[in-house]
C-alpha cells in the first residue's frame, strides 16, 4: 500500500472507546454509570455503549434510556450501539425486528462476526473447520466473510461500525493474511462508502496493521476500542498502540511517546 493516507493521530484515536459492554450484555459485569465514570477518569472524549443483541432482545428500549438518562451526568460524549452478529451470506443481521436506528434509538449497529456466515445461515467455528477439511477452499470461504460483511454493511443503517474485524479467522483455522488485496480493497470501500467505522479492538488485537493501512488508503474512518466486560478496562490501551505503532501512517515514535 504505497499510497496509504494519512489517518488522524495516535493520540487522538485513543481517545475514544468505541466498544463498551455493560451488564445489559449477559457476559459483562458493569453497569453504564460504573463505564461512564471509567471513562471520565482515564481522560476519554467518547465512549460508545454497545451491548450483545438477538433477534429475541426485548430490553433495547430500556439500556437506549439509560445511556440518554447517562448523557445528562457526563462531559464525556456518549454513542449508542447494539453488537449484533452476521447471520449469512447476504449480510443478514442479527437484530430484533423492531429495533429503531436513529432518533429515538441507537445510533448504529455494530456488527460482528461471531460466528461464520455461510449460505443458508451462521457456521459455528467447528462447523467452518469441518467445512474446510472435507474441500471448502480458503478463497470461497473468504470471499463468503467478505460478500456477507459488506452487505450487513450496506443495510445496518447509519452509523454502523465493524466490531473486531476477522477475529473470527483463527477461529476457523484461517490466517487473515490469506485475505487478498482485492478482498481488502473491497472491504475498506464499503466501509467508506456505507460511513461505516472500522474498530481497532484491544482484546481481539484485530484488524492486522494490513487491514488497517487498506482501510485509510481507501478513506475509511477508524476508531479504538477495548471491547471491555468490566469498567476497569474503559479505555485502556496496550495492544492497540503495539499494532497501531506497525501502521506507518502513525508511527511507532508517536506510539511509544504515549503513557
Amino acid at each position: 500500500m504505497t499510497d496509504t493516507k494519512a489517518g488522524p493521530g495516535l493520540e487522538a484515536l485513543l481517545l475514544g472507546d468505541w466498544h463498551v459492554h455493560s451488564d445489559f450484555s449477559d457476559d459483562a459485569e458493569s453497569p453504564i454509570s460504573a463505564n461512564v465514570r471509567a471513562a471520565e477518569q482515564r481522560g476519554l472524549l467518547t465512549m460508545r455503549a454497545t451491548d450483545h443483541v438477538r433477534g429475541s432482545t426485548a430490553w433495547v428500549p430500556d439500556f437506549v434510556a439509560a445511556v440518554v438518562a447517562a448523557r445528562r451526568t457526563t462531559g464525556v460524549e456518549l454513542v449508542i450501539g447494539v453488537e449484533a452478529k452476521i447471520m449469512d451470506a447476504r449480510g443478514t443481521l442479527d437484530v430484533p425486528s423492531d429495533l429503531r436506528v436513529g432518533i429515538g434509538g441507537v445510533d448504529g449497529i455494530v456488527i460482528a462476526d461471531h460466528q461464520f456466515p455461510g449460505p443458508d445461515g451462521p457456521w459455528s467455528p467447528r462447523e467452518t473447520r469441518e467445512r474446510l477439511a472435507a474441500g471448502l477452499a480458503v478463497e470461497d470461504a473468504l470471499d463468503l466473510l467478505i460478500g456477507a460483511t459488506i452487505g450487513a454493511m450496506r443495510t445496518a443503517g447509519g452509523g454502523a461500525q465493524l466490531a473486531h474485524p476477522f477475529s473470527i479467522l483463527p477461529k476457523v483455522g484461517i490466517e487473515e493474511s490469506q485475505l487478498s488485496a482485492e478482498h481488502l480493497s473491497a472491504w475498506a470501500s464499503a466501509a467508506r462508502e456505507t460511513g461505516t467505522s472500522i474498530e481497532v479492538n484491544e482484546k481481539w488485537v484485530c484488524p492486522s496493521s494490513r487491514a488497517i493501512e487498506a482501510a485509510l488508503s481507501e478513506g475509511a474512518t477508524l476508531v479504538a476500542s477495548t471491547d471491555s466486560h468490566r469498567a476497569a478496562d474503559v479505555g485502556v490501551y496496550a495492544r492497540v498502540r503495539e499494532l497501531l505503532a506497525e501502521v506507518p501512517a502513525f508511527g511507532s515514535s508517536d506510539a511509544g511517546g504515549l503513557a
